[in-house]
């Protein structure tokens, strides 16, 4: 059985999380085979946005402690936990925008997950929290992403206790874009993907590139940077495109150069 579905329509690519008997707990196994969807998913000149999702009732467990990532020989499962952050590292460097589907509980690793997409959509039902500090662990590599989205005080609750909150709470704190209506977190996530799929695609990861660039800059270096990356931005056949298409009010044909 594949541990992640894949379905590209409409220039969308969906990565199904396919373990759902284990919540889609991260092994090491999964783990490799979101690299591949991702792999496959980047090199695939049609697909120009990507999605991600779990199967069955949940988005994802986090780490799978039953024979996981926490059950191998110390050096196979260091190389497992930095896959997944090296995981946590691509996807937002992937050139193509990746919107998170919440179907369901993102509880650990999961919610890292959910943090480092570009875009993320929940069912309402679903929670989310880094319930690691209850088995005696911490959520070191997910400090990462979340530190980019949750503020100090209530991130430190969340990793402190380990208590899950709902989208509605997690939506307040900044971990999500908008919820869904039960049961239509994929549609809405895939018709997200899709109006962002409509645009530039060499646009698209120039901007996406110099968002994650800028993230970690001084004020004036980041304004630096992103004058240098308008003037790219000009001189791109695609904004020679776009402009044309405004000023004769028609749709634009975009090139990817």
């Amino acid at each position: 059985m594949a541990l992640v579905l894949t379905q590209t329509e409409d220039g969308v690519c969906t990565l199904t999380l396919n373990r759902p008997e284990r919540r889609n707990a991260l092994s090491s196994g999964l783990i490799d085979a979101i690299h591949a969807g991702l792999d496959d998913a980047e090199a695939d000149t049609e697909v120009r946005a990507i999605v991600l999702t779990g199967a069955g009732k949940g988005f994802c467990a986090g780490g799978d402690l039953a024979g996981g990532m926490a059950g191998k020989a110390f050096l196979e499962g260091h190389r497992s936990r930095g896959r997944y952050a090296e995981l946590l590292g691509r996807i937002p460097r992937c050139e193509k925008p990746v919107v998170a589907a919440v179907n369901g509980d993102a509880l650990g690793g999961g919610l890292g997950l959910v943090a480092a997409c570009d875009l993320a959509i929940a069912d309402p039902r679903a929670r989310l929290g880094t319930p690691e500090i209850k088995v005696g662990l911490f959520p070191w590599i997910i400090l990462a992403p979340l530190q980019r989205h949750v503020g100090r005080k209530a991130l430190m609750e969340l990793v402190l206790t380990g208590e899950r909150v709902s989208a509605d709470r997690a939506l307040e704190l900044g971990l999500l874009n908008r919820l869904s209506e039960e049961g239509q977190a994929l549609a809405d996530a895939q018709a997200l993907a899709r109006v962002v799929a409509s645009r530039s695609p060499a646009i698209v990861a120039l901007g996406k590139n110099a968002f994650a660039r800028v993230a970690d800059m001084a004020y004036d270096d980041a304004l630096a940077y992103l004058h240098t990356q308008l003037t790219v931005n000009l001189l791109t056949e695609d904004a020679a495109e776009g402009i044309g298409a405004f000023l004769q009010k028609r749709e634009p044909n975009w090139k990817g150069r």
